[in-house]
């Protein structure tokens, strides 16, 4: 459990330290957005009060709730499902990574009321309306390790016969 513990809280900090810097110290709550290498990487804020690409936005206060709630309870589920069935250590880190993501998104909702998200990348001629930011590609790079890494470590070994 350490190692998800280290991958969670490294995550978590990059996550927070990323919104504060764009978010505060770049200001990009007031400016609305900067182009750092159009348009590849550009910083577009957006604050999403609902889940992915803002669905389930409409109820605001009562979704920050739900989705906070939500958060928590799959941290928790992640948390004793990795206790209970221990992967090997990609599956503990991709562990870490989708609850330090988790936990990002739901200080966000706590100190915002809605999460903070930035992120904007286009390429060859396609525009991009939906940003992102640190927990969101944690959550989703974390959940994918989980489905790659967590099963079959605790397999029986086979006897002679192959039973």
């Amino acid at each position: 459990m350490r190692t998800v513990f280290w991958a969670g809280l490294w995550i978590f900090l990059l996550d927070q330290v990323t919104k504060y810097i764009v978010v505060h110290a770049m200001n990009l709550r007031v400016l609305g957005e900067i182009d750092v290498l159009p348009p590849l990487l550009n910083l577009r804020m957006a604050w999403n009060t609902g889940i992915n690409f803002g669905l389930f936005s409409g109820h605001a206060e009562a979704m920050r709730w739900v989705l906070i709630a939500i958060a928590l309870i799959i941290v928790v589920f992640v948390l004793v499902w990795v206790w209970r069935e221990p992967p090997g250590r990609i599956g503990k880190i991709s562990a870490g990574i989708l609850v330090g993501g988790a936990l990002g998104n739901v200080v966000d909702r706590f100190v915002y009321g809605a999460v903070a998200d930035f992120l904007n990348m286009s390429c060859c001629g396609i525009e991009n309306p939906y940003a992102f930011n640190v927990a969101d590609i944690a959550i989703f790079v974390g959940a994918f390790g989980l489905v790659l890494f967590s099963g079959g470590s605790n397999t029986a070994p086979k006897g002679k016969n192959g039973s």
